[in-house]
């Protein structure tokens, strides 16, 4: 164990009828992280030390993630239950808002809950999630039908939970050094981690259910305004299942808004470009919001 995780703190919160499980590290505001499938906290590693000394990080186990409670009904796992999950751990915690930091679904939970509490937001990160208009519209193209075709495989009863775990959950593995362009990124004891957490039981199928219930949620059908919330999307070029057109016109829906496109790099963008990403991200919070695209 490093000297850094010796600083980290696990401790759980009830909310909202379940509890979750949360690694915090540093006082001051609260800066909220929400990870992505198949995650847990432990894809923010590379980020809690470095914003712990401006702020209180708190990072999540969604729930029905590792050690976050999970609930065995199917229902359980729709967006109006993640947002009260949300808002619960922010009240949890003593706060009134926080920076809310969020990858893949977690920044899909991120977008609708700026949207539903705008006031509970002071900025918002979101790193390779499209914002849920550019998502829907990219949906009805033949070019991200193909790339999100897991999405639809995961639609299927018990199937997806045998592939996920055959061979030692060989597929999880082949999720993240499969796709990442930065393979060294990920060392065998960090994909051991996301085997383990996924191994604990009924953790796989909490998390297909998210999948399980896309199609019926309203974030695919929503009406989306204007957000008020000043957001910075952090965006790895080389996603495999999110093409990098879903990023464009984004502006439309958030009135401060900014983009950095970070090439030669994947889905897991926090994970293969630490140091950019934390770059970008202590940049965005220490000046005034504003809409820009830089690519390095």
């Amino acid at each position: 164990m490093s000297v850094i995780e010796v600083t980290w703190k696990h401790d759980y919160i009830t909310t909202n009828g379940v509890k979750l499980h949360y690694v915090t590290q540093g006082e001051g505001p609260l800066m909220l992280m929400l990870h992505g499938f198949p995650e847990f906290w432990y894809s923010w590693r590379h980020q809690i030390p470095e914003f712990a000394q401006d702020f209180k990080v708190v990072a999540i186990d969604l729930r029905g993630y590792n050690d976050s409670d999970k609930p065995n009904q199917q229902s359980a796992y729709v967006m109006d239950e993640f947002l009260k999950d949300v808002e619960g751990v922010i009240k949890a915690l003593g706060y009134q808002k926080c920076v809310l930091v969020a990858h893949d679904w977690g920044g899909t939970i991120a977008w609708n809950f700026a949207y539903t509490h705008p006031d509970m937001v002071e900025r918002l990160i979101i790193l390779n999630l499209p914002h849920p208009a550019k998502f829907a519209e990219g949906l009805r193209t033949f070019q991200q039908l193909q790339r999100s075709y897991y999405i639809f495989l995961f639609q299927l009863p018990w199937f997806p939970e045998v592939f996920l775990q055959s061979s030692d959950y060989q597929a999880i593995e082949t999720i993240f050094k499969g796709t990442a362009v930065n393979k060294s990124a990920f060392t065998k004891a960090d994909i051991d981690a996301y085997k383990d957490a996924a191994a604990k039981r009924g953790a796989l199928t909490a998390m297909l259910n998210y999948y399980r219930n896309i199609f019926q949620q309203r974030m695919l059908n929503q009406n989306w305004g204007v957000l008020g919330v000043p957001t910075l999307m952090i965006w790895g070029e080389n996603d495999t299942a999110l093409g990098k057109e879903l990023t464009y016109n984004t502006a439309a829906y958030v009135r401060d808004f900014q983009i950095k496109y970070i090439p030669n790099c994947g889905h897991w963008v926090q994970q293969e470009q630490p140091e950019l990403v934390n770059y970008y991200m202590q940049k965005f919070l220490k000046t005034e919001a504003k809409a820009s695209i830089d690519k390095v």
